[in-house]
Parts: C-alpha cells; structure tokens; sequence
C-alpha cells in the first residue's frame, strides 16, 4: 500500500460546505513523466469549487476526485525524464528541480498537502510573494488574461466592462485592462462598498452597483451612448439584454460563467446582436488541453515583474488554515469578499 496524505475530501461525493472534511487517509500522488510532486503550502478557493462541491460542475476526465485548481509549494521530486519514449516531449519542462518555489495551475486535486503537476503550467515563485499571494494568482489571472487577450481580443484604446467587478477574476481583469492600454475599464458590483473598491483600488473609471438599478443605462450615460468594445460576464442569462444594450458595435462579449441561469427570460429581444454585430463567446480555462494552459502560463511569467514591483496588485480577503475549508467555502458563499480566499496547508 502507497502513501498517504491529508487532503479535503466530501462525504458522499457532493453536498454542502457542511460535507467537506480532511481525509487523511488520501493515496499520495506519484508523478509521471513531465510531472513534478509538490509539497503544497497553500491553495486558492475559487467559485468553481463550490460548484464542483455540489455536483454540478463539468470535471475534466484527467483531473482527481480532490477540489482545487491553483497552489504554491515546494518541488519535492520529478517522475520519470523526458526523452522517455512519450510523444509528448514537448509538454515537459525539465528546468525544475527539488527544492524549487513554485506556483500553479492544476486540473484538480489542491486541497491537499501534496499534488503531481505537469512543469508545463509551473512558474517560479518570486521571493517578493508570500506563499498565500503565489497560491491565488493562477486562475484567476490565467483566466482573465484569456478572457481579455486570447478570446477577446482587445486592443489598446479600447473599453471593457468586468462583472463581479470584486472578484478574484475581475480584479485581476480590471488592472490587466488598464496594462493593455485601455482607454477605459468599468465594473459592476453588489454594493457601494465593492464598487468604492474597484475604483480606488483597481483603477475602473466606474463601478456600476447592480442593486440601485439599470447598471446598462449607466455605461451607455458614462460612454456617451457608445458601449464597450468587451464584456466579460459571469452571470448569463439574467444579464444578457443588458449586455447587449451596453455592448458597443463590433464589441466582443466574453462569457465565463451561468451563475444568473441559462435561460434566456421570455422576450429577450437578440435582434441587436445582429446589426451590432457582436460576438459572443463562451470559455473555460480547466477544460483547455496542457498546450493552451501552458501558452497563458508564458503570459504570466509576463506579469512576475510587475506583482513584484506593485505595478499588479493580489489582494487577498482571508487566509485560513485547510482544516477550516469548512467556513473558507461559507464565506466565498456569502458573496461578500473583495479578494481571494486562501487556504494553508500544514
């Protein structure tokens, strides 16, 4: 019988925040070839998380039972060499070594004190970064660097409009806007205290608070009737006649999640996708093959100068310790946070 770990597990497979608890009795994982084991030190809770929790998320078939998509931690050691008679040679990075910091991005299995992970989505921990910040950049930043740049598209000088304009993604995708040359960034949140937020700290020209009313007739007031060149939703169907009456012509519109539902309320008028010419796309990160994620990975490495220089911020709203995963998913259930939430391992 292999080793065995501490990891977060859920009674019956799926359930409430209630249902999670620490297995330790958890196999430990063996790297393969192109796979480096890594002792973790702290992970990043995201809204997929909660999703997958309840049973409702499209797992990939490659990823393990364990929630969690992005870490920090130690090389501990590395499978098998390249060269080994696989035909995918290319996906290994045989720069790492034990000891190393590092960072990243995983199809699952987090929540846990070890993880095997391809080196194609590892990046080097800055020693500017504590081990909590390193844990909370991945997703979020991969998937709003996607979001805007491989599937938007967006150019300098253009306009862009994030939603859940607190979020882990948003606020990433806020200040990446802005380091694209945006002419101007504007955000929604659910309450003045979050939409102060994304103004003071992230630099929105203005946050719409989707409580006080229509937030479409606020952009197009604020944009002179224009629009924006790029929408980056979460929400879906409950926002969709809005976004497309504050969707510019020719604007992209980039959907990341359903979290408003998937159908479409009754008279929903899409006649302005036609003569506005919008484009609409939908996208997931986890979903992508190693080859893509290890593209956004290089992007990334992109951005280390600038989190150590302070040019991007990471907020985080609480670090708590993995035997509390209980109250970190209650908490990100609240929808109150500004920030990521970050879970250490012992």
């Amino acid at each position: 019988m292999g080793e065995t770990m501490k990891a977060v597990d859920i009674k019956g497979g799926k359930g409430p925040a209630t249902a999670l608890f620490i297995n330790d009795a958890t196999p430990k994982p063996v790297p393969k070839r192109g796979e480096a084991l890594v002792r973790i030190k702290a992970f990043g809770l995201n809204r997929m998380d909660l999703i997958q929790r309840e049973g409702k998320y499209p797992v990939p078939p490659q990823a393990p039972s364990t929630l969690g998509v992005e870490f920090s931690g130690t090389v501990e050691s590395l499978g098998p060499a390249a060269g080994s008679g696989n035909d995918n040679d290319d996906d290994d990075d045989d720069s790492f070594k034990p000891g190393d910091a590092v960072f990243g991005l995983a199809y699952g299995g987090a929540y846990a004190q070890w993880i095997a992970i391809p080196t194609a989505t590892l990046l080097r921990k800055p020693a500017s970064l504590t081990w909590e910040q390193a844990a909370g950049v991945p997703e979020t930043w991969m998937t709003a660097a996607q979001a805007l740049h491989l599937v938007g598209g967006f150019s300098e000088g253009g306009t862009a409009l994030w939603h859940a304009g607190a979020s882990g993604v948003s606020i990433a995708g806020i200040q990446l806007s802005r380091r694209a040359g945006a002419a101007a960034v504007y955000a929604t949140a659910g309450s003045d205290v979050k939409c102060g937020f994304a103004e003071r700290e992230l630099g929105a020209a203005h946050a719409f608070n989707y409580r006080s009313g229509d937030w479409s007739r606020g952009v197009l007031d604020t944009t002179g009737g224009r629009g924006v060149d790029l929408i980056v939703d979460f929400v879906g169907a409950g926002y969709f006649a809005q976004n497309l009456a504050a969707a510019a012509r020719d604007a992209r519109w980039v959907m990341l999640g359903l979290l408003g539902g998937s159908k479409l309320p009754e008279g929903v008028d899409i006649g302005a996708l036609l003569y506005k010419r919008v484009r609409v796309e939908g996208s997931t990160l986890r979903s992508r093959d190693l080859a893509y994620q290890r593209r956004l990975r290089d992007r990334l490495a992109e951005y280390l100068p600038d989190f150590e220089s302070g040019a991007l911020k990471i907020f985080i709203h609480a670090v708590l310790p993995m035997e509390e995963i209980v109250k970190a998913h209650q908490l990100m259930e609240e929808n109150k946070t500004r920030g990521k939430i970050i879970c250490t391992v012992p």
